[in-house]
This record gives C-alpha cells, sequence and structure tokens, in this order.
C-alpha cells in the first residue's frame, strides 16, 4: 500500500503545495492537490484518498470543518499541517483524531517520513505467505477484547472506534503491563519519533481513556504516574486469577 498510496494535498499556498507534492511524488506516493475547503471535500467525495495532508487554515472551509466531512466518508488518516504557535489547534486536531501533525514552518523530508509512519500504520502489510498459518493473536482484558491481527478494539460487546494511533497506543499498553513509560518513551515506541510535542501522548492518552476506560475520570487501566508517565495496569481478575 505504501508505496502506491494516493495522498490528498490540501493547501490554499500554491508554493507549499508545489514543494509537498513534489517531495511525496518523489517518494513515490500518488498526489492530488486541493487549494481550498470545497474542491478538497469535492475530490474526496469522488475519490477517497489513501491520506489526507491537511492544512487548517484554509478558504471556504476552515481544515477542521474540511477534516470532519472527509471523515465522514470513510476512516481515511489524516496529517494535519499546522502554523507554529497554535497549540490550541494541534490539541484540537488530535482530540477530534487526526493521525499526525506538522508544524509550519516544516521540513519536507520529515513530512514525508510522517506521511510513510501514518500509511504504514494505517494500512499494515500483509503477513508473509507461511507454511502454518499464523493464528491471530486475540487477548481478552477484563470487558476489553483486543484483536492485534484484525486491528480491533471491542468493550463489554461493542466494536470500539480507534484511529490507528490510539489502537497501537492500546496494543504497546497491553504488551508491557505493569510498566512505566514517559510521554518521550512512548513517542518513540509508537510514534517512532526521536523528538516531538509530548502534548501529542497526552491527548491520546485522554481519548483512549474515554473510550477505554468505565470512568475515564478515575481511570483504573492506563494509570497517571505523576511526575514519570502512565502504567497500564491489567484489572485485578487478571492481575490475581
Amino acid at each position: 500500500m505504501e508505496n502506491h498510496a494516493e495522498v490528498l494535498v490540501v493547501d490554499d499556498d500554491p508554493m507549499v503545495a508545489e514543494v509537498v507534492t513534489a517531495y511525496l511524488t518523489r517518494a513515490g506516493l500518488r498526489v492530488r492537490r486541493a487549494a481550498d475547503g470545497p474542491s478538497a471535500v469535492a475530490s474526496a467525495e469522488a475519490h477517497l484518498p489513501d491520506l489526507v495532508v491537511l492544512d487548517l487554515m484554509l478558504p471556504g472551509l476552515d481544515g477542521f470543518e474540511v477534516y470532519r466531512r472527509i471523515r465522514e466518508l470513510g476512516p481515511v488518516p489524516v496529517i494535519m499541517l499546522t502554523a507554529r504557535g497554535t497549540e490550541g489547534d494541534r490539541v484540537r486536531g488530535l482530540e477530534l483524531g487526526a493521525d499526525d501533525y506538522v508544524t509550519k514552518p516544516f521540513s519536507p523530508r520529515e513530512l514525508v517520513l510522517r506521511a510513510r509512519s501514518v500509511l504504514r500504520r494505517a494500512y499494515p502489510a500483509p503477513p508473509e505467505e507461511q507454511e502454518t498459518p499464523p493464528v491471530p493473536e486475540i487477548r481478552t482484558i477484563g470487558d476489553l477484547t483486543l484483536d492485534a491481527a484484525g486491528r480491533r478494539a471491542v468493550k463489554a460487546g461493542e466494536t470500539l472506534t480507534l484511529t490507528s494511533r490510539e489502537f497501537d497506543l492500546l496494543g504497546f499498553f497491553a504488551d508491557h503491563p505493569g510498566q512505566v513509560f514517559t510521554r518521550t518513551e512512548l513517542l518513540q515506541h509508537v510514534w517512532g519519533w526521536e523528538f516531538g510535542d509530548e502534548s501529542t501522548v497526552t491527548v491520546h492518552v485522554r481519548r483512549l481513556r474515554e473510550k477505554i476506560e468505565d470512568d475515564p475520570h478515575h481511570p483504573r487501566l492506563i494509570a497517571t504516574v505523576w511526575g514519570v508517565g502512565y502504567r497500564f495496569d491489567l484489572p485485578d481478575v487478571e492481575a490475581n486469577p
């Protein structure tokens, strides 16, 4: 998927759009462009891309409204482009479920790396053929069922709507119960970033708690270790069978 993916680049600055298009194309990705909100939505309606690179400051419709309308069409991953200093916009985008964000001015090479990372997580490569087909890994944690192969999470019989990054974060926590990780470590292990805004982790943990905790304000699975980071605690029924 990664080398044949189609990216919709939405930016009203022709120079930025041209540079982004050139780098993504050079990386082997197919690119469509839109210069405003309405044309971006129309392009996605005509043919849903595999990834959207979306500037938040757009004429016609702002980036948040464009994001909302495109996500109604299907679970396409989105990387938001935000202006430096607009932390509120970055947090809002992550809270809405954006898969990543890049702050302007940005390195086009970094954007390509982020795009490839998002595509790999959103469209994992099929496992290599083996003589014996692998058994799907299904894990039960209290009333939560995590299907790693199918990338599905079910709580009390209801399928959860998780973004690809939320699923990766939950899977990482479930693989390392009882261990404390700093936000920096989570950025490295889950996002693959050597540097980045730690509020990215904070927002994703908050969104994940809202979906998997019985009471997100008093979480029992994802515990905050003050001054350090987060720890994933197994329910008592699993910790003490």
